[in-house]
């Protein structure tokens, strides 16, 4: 039997009528169809609403994905964003309780660059809102613009931690990846060990370790950067999705509850 692998959705306007609705990328949707080999599983941004036990009950593993939208400060004792700064409430109102439940069950996660932001708050870390305004870093967004070659493109360099998850997928600490966000992990947040960093020091890959209660970790790692875009032609990229699923308990042996 296939497993199940829940997908993040954001809350988005659509048509003429900018009328709400639960949105996740297709790129996610055939990532688990064509490399895990799962049924993906949109789980709506629907805040306190969200039946996070019967969630965890059904579903073998969690992708949490990237958007526009920023992860509120308040969320993590941050000042206030910019004026016009995107955010999604009702997301972080989904996103950050199944995180934590989902790391305190053991259930395999892979967090993709708002996911990691999100896994990072979500666990006790903070976050830099805007990394182009740091003195010394590079701009790490992207120009939005038609021509998807250029807007997922890879963009700059990343070195992985030597002997690290990332470095054993990859067979080199010199990776090239795509860019395509403003917010950035400041202060890891307990439990999490480094896999990557950018030029400029940006964090560019987590795993954690230990849960928040000293137990060992489970599967969950999470990326900056977005290898949905491209796992067709990037075999790193196809790599983390398949060792993801390679993380996938059979059917009946997850844990059920979280400790």
């Amino acid at each position: 039997m296939k497993p199940l692998i829940g997908i993040s959705c954001c809350m988005k306007t659509f048509g003429i009528y900018g009328m709400p609705n639960h949105a996740a990328s297709d790129t996610y949707v055939r990532a688990v169809d064509r490399v895990v080999g799962g049924v993906p599983l949109l789980i709506p941004a629907n805040g306190a609403e969200a039946d996070i036990a019967a969630l965890l009950a059904r579903l073998d593993g969690l992708i949490f994905t990237g958007s526009r939208s920023n992860v509120a400060p308040e969320n993590y004792g941050g000042p206030p964003q910019p004026e016009g700064a995107p955010e999604d409430a009702a997301r972080d109102a989904t996103t950050l309780p199944l995180l934590r439940a989902a790391i305190a069950a053991g259930m395999p996660v892979l967090a993709i660059c708002r996911g990691l932001q999100e896994l990072n708050v979500a666990l006790g870390g903070t976050l830099h809102q805007r990394l182009q305004d740091l003195p010394g870093h590079i701009d790490h967004s992207t120009p939005l613009q038609p021509f998807a070659p250029v807007r997922t493109g890879l963009a700059h360099r990343v070195r992985a931690t030597p002997g690290g998850w990332l470095h054993r997928l990859a067979g080199t600490t010199d990776i090239a990846v795509n860019s395509l966000h403003n917010q950035g992990i400041d202060r890891p947040a307990p439990g999490l060990v480094v896999e990557a960093v950018a030029i400029d020091g940006t964090i560019e890959a987590v795993r954690v370790v230990t849960r928040p209660d000293g137990r060992e970790a489970g599967y969950a790692v999470g990326v900056q950067w977005h290898p949905e875009y491209d796992f067709a032609t990037n075999p790193l990229s196809a790599r983390i999705f398949a060792d993801f699923a390679a993380a996938l308990a059979p059917a009946g042996r997850r844990e059920t509850t979280a400790a």
